[in-house]
């Protein structure tokens, strides 16, 4: 347990001030396409008829 936990935290590092900018760029994000995500989620929670997890309410009728 405690080697798997030294391998695991190896990968934690710092970042420099000077390394930020490399990180910022789009291609680094989680999600590329922010708009077209919460187009997709709107999507889904109004055929789902369900809200929750996301910070979407409303039914599954679209008209939230």
């Amino acid at each position: 347990m405690l080697l798997l936990s030294l391998i695991v935290l190896s990968g934690c590092q710092q970042v420099r001030p000077w390394e930020r900018g490399l990180l910022a760029k789009p291609e680094m994000a989680w999600d590329s396409d922010p708009l077209g995500a919460l187009l997709q989620d709107h999507i889904f929670f109004s055929k789902e008829a369900s809200s929750g997890g996301d910070t979407a309410a409303g039914g599954g009728c679209g008209c939230n």
